[in-house]
């Protein structure tokens, strides 16, 4: 039986377009935009970030080596980048209605350090929450399985008695490996009515065995 639901935040929890944020830092400069994209955003390096195990300034550079040409603009991408997350309004009553049902609610990101500090107020959702972890507090990111399993002894967790909803497949399928259910999210209007049929399916379930 499903009894603790693991949450994604990043375009789960939280919204986060990449190219509205491009748009709205360089709006006249489609090359500019491409070009800060590959050099961040699409690039491998973006995941020492959320690793948290390089100082920001060192990560910076990364980015710009990446694109010298760009130097600049990545500069301010990056100080910006606190305009770029924004909060999802159903976040909060989703996590109250799962709690409701008797489910307990946690999280497993990739989020750096400086993103929190720049936008707090898109993450007012996790004091609503059971627990959760962040990758760069770990120094580790999905999927490797090593968090995953982090996530189950601190909070003695049972893989089998929980759901992941993650909008990336790679981190679906570290879950699943470790006996987790995986759901791929793929937008609330998609994602959500599917999701909670499963799970009153359980709790049906679940009460039918008191």
């Amino acid at each position: 039986m499903i009894r603790n639901i693991i949450f994604d935040i990043g375009l789960v929890l939280i919204r986060f377009d990449w190219d509205s944020y491009m748009e709205k830092l360089f709006p006249a400069d489609a090359g500019v935009r491409k070009a800060v994209t590959e050099a961040m955003w699409h690039n491998p390096d973006w995941n020492q970030l959320d690793r948290g195990v390089l100082p920001l300034p060192e990560v910076e550079q990364l980015f710009i080596e990446n694109a010298p040409a760009y130097a600049d603009a990545i500069r301010e991408a990056l100080r910006r980048l606190g305009e770029a997350p924004e909060k999802q309004p159903y976040a909060i009553p989703w996590i109250e209605q799962l709690k409701a049902m008797g489910y307990h609610v946690y999280y497993l990101s990739n989020y750096f350090e400086y993103l929190m500090q720049e936008a707090p107020q898109v993450l007012d959702f996790i004091p609503h929450t059971d627990g959760g972890i962040f990758s760069c507090h770990e120094k580790i990111t999905k999927p490797d399985l090593e968090i995953y399993q982090r996530l189950m002894v601190r909070y003695q967790l049972v893989p089998e008695e929980c759901v992941f909803i993650d909008d990336t497949a790679v981190n679906i399928a570290a879950a699943n490996a470790l006996g987790i259910h995986g759901f791929q999210f793929a937008g609330y209007e998609k994602s959500y009515p599917e999701i909670m049929a499963f799970l009153e399916q359980n709790r049906q379930e679940r009460a039918a065995d008191i």
